[in-house]
């Protein structure tokens, strides 16, 4: 399964627990009613009528009334619940105590963790995760979030403390796997429907209580009491059933995509072994948990109805699955090895993959390939990052100035980095927006601007965005009004010369779009455009850009982009755009972003066309297909951008 198709398969996974939701709906409508019907003849008997008698003398509306009654209760509390997880990911983890890892930690197993989540973020071209530590001795992991932008990854301490290098990397690949097949949106969404069809439960616990304070009318409250407690844990029983048979199929497709990205099958392998061996498996003791329990790597708690109930294949299948040989034995841990494990020295800058090499298996790219054969190629790669693009990333980072590393990892650094990134190459301009800066920018930020711009200066583009990517755990560390400052001397420093170049339109894209959601909530597209038909304009607008920008003379640049257009199936006259208009850009992806999943691939193939009609890609074209596909929420892996960089030294 592609990227685009598990995408596809996430989205008709959220209609069919729209449908499931609505169906435990109506049979709670019915059961509630049965025990109205059952509550009023019984306290009608009690009173001298028949029970025929009793019914027939409830008005009509009631059934109504109960009916309304039931959708209000349940449709408020599964909204209520939903809207409190509009925070994404760092809702669950401050849920279950969880510890934001700070980006310059000094501590060696946090930073050699955040150094793998690092690199595959960037190998993925999804942006780079916020990452908290779970105080639980236990093996356990997780990911959340309503998407790629607002997605955050969760380790447990034992996670950190017990296993190695390889075995972290299994496990966080498979975390990646969630985010990328949009797991996480269907796990949030799952927590909100079982809440709603839970709380009838829960008004009638609360029913059974205050029954027990009143000598009136306190057994008929009782008996509704107790029914509402059967109805709603009842409905909850059967929703962990649909839970649990979706949370399975997913992990199995999850523990085969870590192995693909990482060409490493015996590290998730013996991360899962050590969950069978060690004495604390991968439960946790956090309330917080059981409703969270299918977002985890290991099951999060024990199931008293066994694999019925489970969240997670058992670990034997999932093992066997990935090492068909492997002997059924598990190395045994106990509770005092998690701390003589935290104890052990471990290398932080430890980023080598030895199992691929950053080029391996994408020969032909630049020359023997044809532009369509290439094309089609980079849409494989969207979304399906591998261990070429692992080791790409883990050679990028290695590439790059050690300064701007530390920089990038500093929430006060980052910001001047980024300020650093956008200054104009003209001195006079560039002496503006450095006074821009010294006005404006929090105190001692304008220092770290100095500093940076030389190093920033003698970047190349490809190394600057991956900079940006790595600056954005760190610029997530800001508080609300650091980021609105942030966000409004960035805008200001990009128009200072009354004009947006390529690479500043994608550092903007990419700045906000990962930033907006996790400082102002998510902006997610619901993708309901089948045909691309129905946006020719629009796309014709994209193509146009990108042909005019791409090649020089007039006929070179309406050749690629009637390539482009036929790639498509449409007919638009070409308009020429003899310079660079970031706002008509702006303005025809807001509404291509609008595509159904599945018609998103031929639109980047698309324009990936017309970019390679002179059959080579320099850096320039790179970052902007780069920009384009990240707002089109389509990532592009690292080594797609490696090897277009290949051509050309800098934008």
């Amino acid at each position: 399964m592609n990227f685009f198709q598990a995408q596809d398969s996430a989205r008709r996974k959220t209609w069919q627990l729209g449908l499931m939701f609505t169906a435990a709906v109506v049979t709670l409508i019915i059961l509630t009613n049965l025990l109205l019907l059952f509550a009023v003849g019984w306290t009608g008997q009690q009173g001298g009528f028949t029970f025929a008698e009793s019914v027939a003398n409830i008005p009509a509306d009631s059934w109504l009334w109960v009916s309304a009654g039931v959708v209000g209760v349940v449709a408020t509390a599964s909204l209520y619940k939903y809207l409190s997880l509009q925070g994404g990911g760092r809702n669950i983890a401050e849920a279950l105590g969880g510890k934001l890892i700070h980006q310059n930690t000094r501590d060696a197993k946090q930073r050699r963790l955040l150094n793998i989540v690092e690199e595959m973020a960037i190998a993925a071209g999804t942006p780079v995760p916020p990452v908290y530590l779970i105080p639980e001795s236990s093996i356990n992991a997780f990911a959340a979030g309503f998407g790629v932008d607002d997605a955050v990854v969760g380790i447990n301490q034992g996670t950190l403390a017990l296993l190695n290098r390889d075995e972290l990397q299994g496990v966080v690949a498979h975390e990646f796997s969630h985010i990328l097949n949009g797991d996480t949106n269907i796990n949030l969404r799952l927590i909100a429907i079982l809440h709603g069809i839970l709380f009838l439960g829960m008004i009638g616990y609360g029913l059974m209580r205050s029954a027990g304070f009143s000598r009136k009318n306190g057994v008929p409250v009782v008996v509704i009491g107790i029914g509402l407690l059967i109805i709603g844990y009842g409905g909850t029983f059967f929703g962990n059933l649909i839970k649990a048979a979706v949370s399975r199929q997913r992990e199995f497709l999850a523990d085969a995509s870590a192995v693909q990205f990482t060409r490493n099958p015996s590290g998730i392998a013996d991360a899962l072994k050590k969950i069978g061996g060690f004495s604390s498996h991968s439960y946790l003791h956090n309330e917080a948990a059981e409703q969270a329990s299918h977002m985890f790597f290991g099951a999060a708690a024990k199931k008293f109805a066994g694999n019925l109930m489970a969240t997670h294949p058992p670990l034997d299948k999932r093992i066997r699955a990935i090492e068909p040989n492997w002997d059924g034995q598990y190395p045994v841990l106990f509770h005092q090895q998690t701390n003589q494990a935290i104890n052990q020295q471990v290398n932080p800058q430890d980023r080598e993959v030895p199992h691929a090499t950053p080029m391996a298996g994408v020969a032909g790219f630049a020359g023997t390939g044809s532009g369509e054969d290439v094309a089609t190629w980079v849409v494989d790669q969207v979304g399906t990052p591998n261990s070429t693009s692992l080791a790409a990333a883990s050679a990028l980072i290695e590439d790059t100035a050690t300064n701007l590393q530390a920089a990038a990892h500093d929430p006060y650094e980052a910001r001047a980095l980024i300020y650093a990134m956008l200054l104009d190459a003209e001195p006079g301009f560039a002496r503006q927006q450095m006074s821009y800066i010294q006005q404006h920018a929090e105190a001692g930020v304008p220092q770290h601007v100095v500093r940076l711009a030389g190093p920033v200066s003698s970047t190349d583009a490809l190394h600057r965005l991956t900079l940006l990517e790595m600056a954005m755990p760190a610029l997530k560390e800001l508080s609300y009004p650091q980021y609105k400052r942030f966000a409004e001397n960035t805008a200001r420093l990009i128009t200072a010369d009354e004009r947006v170049s390529l690479f500043e339109w994608v550092l903007h894209r990419v700045l906000m779009k990962e930033l907006y959601p996790h400082f102002e909530g998510g902006r997610r597209s619901h993708g309901n455009i089948r045909k691309i038909n129905k946006v020719a304009d629009e796309a014709a607008k994209l193509l146009a850009i990108l042909a005019s920008q791409s090649h020089p003379g007039v006929n070179e640049q309406l050749a690629a982009y009637n390539a482009g257009m036929r790639e498509l199936g449409l007919k638009r006259p070409f308009a020429k755009q003899d310079t660079f208009d970031y706002q008509r850009l702006n303005d025809a992806l807001a509404k291509l972003r609008k595509l159904h999943p599945l018609v998103k691939p031929g639109l980047i193939k698309a324009c990936v066309t017309t970019v390679l009609a002179d059959r080579a890609m320099n850096p320039s074209e790179a970052a902007l297909l780069h920009g384009i596909a990240a707002t089109l929420d389509c990532p592009l892996p690292a080594h797609v951008n490696v090897l277009a960089a290949s051509s050309a030294d800098s934008i």
